[in-house]
């Protein structure tokens, strides 16, 4: 029984992981090969990029605050009143490496992967994407390569917009709110701080940033059903990107060293 129920299982896993295989491949291949939809890049940049900024910011502030919230409180539990100081570079550091690259990818999932599904998708139901077909377009060439570039350029972006916001954020409790040192705060994140940390998590954003794409693009590209079929597109679009950048942050983490 459990292996009449497990071998389906399996078999549509597999057949799934193998299109969205295929589907990135073609849409990394299409990047390099002209001609080049310009209009739609920009228009996904905008949309990827320039529109998440609202959302990014408010994410990227409160994660920062509350990150700070909780070193504070932990110097000063554990080590002692007058160590707060000592946090700044702990909160940078965990803010650049993990939380925010983390967030920002959550967030763009659920915002822009989500758009991706249902905008591709319902081009597919309406057979919008056969019309290209028979005028001798390619569907991956106009429609997922501008979104996957748009994508794998934004992401870091906006992570590297976002640990500015997040490192200010924990600034402002730690010496703003709770009154730390400022001059010993800067100094020891200044001292412990690298430059690397914010590349590891840009390195993060960009795999992620190509996650978002693919699975959003895959989504739209398989959905049929009608507008329930686009509905079930758009929110499996959002878990599997989520829960995909959830597990490759723990491997990335683990093949990327902690400094070069």
């Amino acid at each position: 029984m459990a292996k009449q129920v497990w071998i389906p299982f399996l078999n549509n896993f597999f057949f799934e992981l193998g299109q969205v295989f295929e589907l990135g491949v073609k849409g990394l291949k299409g990047i390099f090969q002209r001609p080049f939809e310009k209009r739609n890049f920009i228009q996904q940049l905008e949309e990827v990029g320039v529109n998440s900024l609202p959302v990014v910011s408010l994410t990227a502030a409160f994660g920062g605050l509350v990150f700070g919230l909780q070193t504070y409180l932990a110097f000063n539990r554990y080590i002692g009143p007058g160590s707060e100081s000592q946090g700044g570079p702990i909160i940078a550091v965990g803010l650049c490496r993990e939380l925010i690259p983390i967030l920002v990818g959550l967030m763009v999932a659920g915002r822009v992967g989500s758009a991706m599904a249902a905008e591709i998708g319902t081009m597919r139901i309406t057979e919008q994407i056969d019309a290209l077909f028979s005028l001798g377009a390619s569907p991956v060439k106009y429609l997922v390569v501008p979104r996957i570039l748009a994508s794998v350029i934004m992401v870091p972006c906006l992570t590297l917009y976002g640990d500015v916001i997040a490192i200010f954020g924990g600034y402002a409790y730690n010496v703003l709110l709770m009154k730390v040192n400022p001059t010993l705060y800067v100094q020891n994140t200044l001292k412990y701080f690298e430059m690397w940390d914010v590349l590891v998590g840009l390195i993060k954003a960009l795999h992620f940033g190509l996650v978002i794409a693919v699975v959003g693009c895959w989504q739209g590209m398989t959905a049929e059903g009608g507008a329930e079929g686009v509905g079930r597109a758009t929110t499996k679009s959002v878990v599997v990107a989520s829960i995909v950048i959830l597990i490759l942050n723990f491997f990335l983490s683990k093949i990327l060293p902690a400094n070069i």
